[in-house]
């Protein structure tokens, strides 16, 4: 269990910590000088059945509540130190907002400095300390009266926390990853660079290799050369104890105080997040859109701006979704709190719970957003993956879903759609899936109607009238799912519906048999529409129509404008880029397909894009990369 102090500024903080522990925790030579705490202070505290209380001491003075919330995100029990001699004070309510807004439950109120005061002052202090903590999360918590210097109350309160310690903790195995909020960095000798911080979920191992996020400058794997937990040297760590991880290859500057270490499967970092927000009660003033704020998550501090979702305000007292805008990266993971100040970091307006780190920069207030992010809101990952399919009306990347979620990977309901691409997979399921589906249906009818001699859309150009935002490879699994349920046809890289066909004419059936042994003895050259209607003794507009129709039912392929090539060589070149890609970790360039087909830079080129076009690869960059789930030009689907 981590044990955090709060409380104003000279109201006993270190003292009682030192009182319990026996370690003080001002280790600075300011700090020594002059009487105050500046930085995070830890201690540790044996229990009787073995395990250690580690505690996290927080400076009181107002300036350094930034300091206060890089220590306090990381704690599982609260000491609220209110001095008898000076009562209630500034930092005590905003310290006492902080906790709240963090949404921290466990935890008590000790009245130091009780040698300093008689009964009926103290008995006074318990009443105010009780209107202070009415409609808090600490509202039930226990009053302890201390005076450490003199011992007083110590025991007491030392059982108190051993009681609590004992209790099942908050922070049980969930099957999260491993994530560790940074909040100092060290040399030792021998040793090299430490990190510290508050492990929040997981469990590491000697040996592991862990991650920097935001990557800031280290963009490489971190080899763990020794831990140590809760002050003594363990070979594994977990969730709730304060943790020293000995890293391989990362020098001290290479690392700041906000920073996480984390598993790389959950590797992330955000500047733009959803959030659930409560603005505290007694604020004056609603919170309204572009509002300036400092954002405190983990031990990291940055400035933003806030955009209200789903009202036009903030009210004091008051619950919203919000979008927080960061100007610069964090770490953030679904369920992580979030406290915010003002935009002079002079006191705490909010805090809330992290829903979304993948925030949309569009549609962020439309209908379908504001279910997702409610639906982010249920209690369990599995309950907010199926109601996030049925509210996605796009689908759902379920990678980025299980790093947001902190885990490594989770399980698509039984039934959804699903799709992959490389290691990026995708789910799609619930009513928008159904309803796109009938949307796809009703389009290709109407299109047989209005334009009948021709078989239908091409697979791009129908994705674009029916689903543009849709993900390409979710778009490609459900035309491949309703092919085989035989609701839909494909023939080339064309869609149609199974009860339409195209026929030809008689004078078109005559021109495609005179074009078919030229087409073949192209090779993979290909043949121009002009070239063919003067061999053929045809008019270039006939065969311009006819070679049109032939590429609209599959049975040719037009490349370019004018340009045609039959089934047997297209399979043969895509065979090639098959090869080339297999040799090539899935890429494709146009250098190596030039020389594995022997034609000319400019139609190797233009073969690659179509390509592209049809499905087989996809252009990124200077690269056309294998879609590892396309069946196009496969012996499988000639036959279909």
């Amino acid at each position: 269990m981590i044990v955090g102090t709060a409380g104003h500024i000279d109201h006993g903080k270190t003292t009682l910590v030192r009182a319990l522990t026996g370690v003080d925790t001002d280790r600075l030579p300011e700090e020594k000088k002059r009487g105050i705490s500046i930085e995070l202070g830890y201690a540790f505290l044996a229990a009787p059945d073995g395990s250690r209380i580690g505690f996290i001491d927080v400076p009181g003075h107002e300036r350094l509540v930034h300091t206060m919330l890089a220590g306090a995100t990381g704690i599982d029990y609260a000491l609220l130190l209110v001095a008898a001699d000076d009562g209630v004070m500034p930092q005590t309510r905003e310290h006492l907002a902080v906790l709240s807004l963090l949404g921290l439950a466990r935890g008590a109120v000790v009245i130091t400095k009780c040698d300093r005061a008689d009964a009926t002052r103290i008995a006074t202090l318990r009443l105010e300390i009780a209107e202070l903590l009415a409609g808090t999360p600490l509202a039930s918590a226990p009053v302890i009266e201390v005076a450490a210097t003199a011992g007083q109350g110590i025991a007491e309160l030392r059982q108190l926390l051993f009681d609590a310690a004992a209790q099942p903790g908050q922070r049980a195995d969930d099957g999260r990853a491993f994530r560790l909020a940074i909040d100092r960095a060290f040399s030792l000798n021998g040793v090299g660079t430490v990190v510290t911080g508050t492990i929040h979920s997981g469990s590491v191992r000697i040996g592991d290799e862990l991650l920097l996020t935001p990557n800031l400058r280290v963009h490489k794997p971190l080899r763990v050369r020794s831990l140590h937990a809760q002050n003594a040297a363990v070979e594994q760590a977990g969730a709730g104890q304060r943790c020293a991880v000995a890293l391989v290859g990362l020098a001290k500057d290479e690392v700041t105080r906000g920073q996480w270490l984390v598993a790389p499967s959950v590797a992330l970092s955000t500047s733009r997040l959803d959030a659930r927000l409560q603005l505290w009660p007694a604020e004056a003033r609603a919170l309204k859109s572009g509002a300036s704020v400092h954002v405190h998550l983990g031990a990291k501090a940055v400035t933003g701006t806030v955009a209200v979702l789903d009202a036009e305000q903030l009210e004091p007292g008051g619950q919203a979704l919000v979008q927080l805008l960061l100007h610069e990266p964090v770490g953030a993971w679904r369920g992580d709190r979030v406290v915010l100040r003002d935009a002079s970091a002079s006191r705490t307006l909010a805090g809330g719970v992290v829903l979304d780190p993948f925030a949309p920069t569009r549609y962020r207030r439309t209908t379908e957003r504001l279910a997702e992010l409610r639906a982010l809101e249920l209690v369990t990952p599995e309950q907010r993956l199926t109601a996030l399919l049925d509210a996605a009306p796009l689908g759902l990347d379920l990678g980025r879903f299980a790093a947001a979620e902190g885990v490594a990977e989770l399980r698509a309901p039984c039934g959804a759609l699903l799709a992959h691409e490389g290691e990026q997979r995708w789910a799609w399921a619930g009513p928008a899936a159904d309803a796109l589906v009938q949307r796809l249906m009703q389009l290709l009818a109407d299109y047989h109607q209005r334009q009948p001699e021709e078989l239908g859309p091409d697979a791009g150009r129908l994705r674009r009238l029916v689903a543009p935002r849709l993900a390409e490879p979710l778009w490609r699994a459900l035309l491949a799912r309703e092919r085989s349920a035989g609701r839909l046809a494909l023939r080339g890289a064309f869609v149609h519906l199974p009860a339409h066909g195209v026929q030809l004419s008689s004078s078109e059936q005559r021109i495609a048999q005179k074009v078919a042994p030229r087409l073949a003895e192209a090779g993979f050259e290909g043949c121009w529409a002009r070239d063919l209607a003067r061999d053929c003794g045809e008019s270039e507009a006939l065969m311009r129509t006819v070679l049109a129709r032939l590429a609209q039912q599959g049975e040719l392929h037009q490349v370019v404008k004018d340009l045609f090539y039959a089934p047997v060589q297209m399979h043969k070149l895509a065979a090639i880029a098959r090869g080339i890609a297999a040799a090539e970790q899935g890429q494709v360039l146009a250098a190596g397909f030039r020389d594995g087909t022997g034609l000319g830079r400019k139609r190797a080129i233009q073969i690659l894009e179509y390509f592209d076009r049809v499905g087989l690869l996809r252009r990124v960059g200077d690269l056309h990369k294998l879609r590892l789930d396309s069946r196009l030009f496969m012996a499988e689907e000639q036959a279909a």
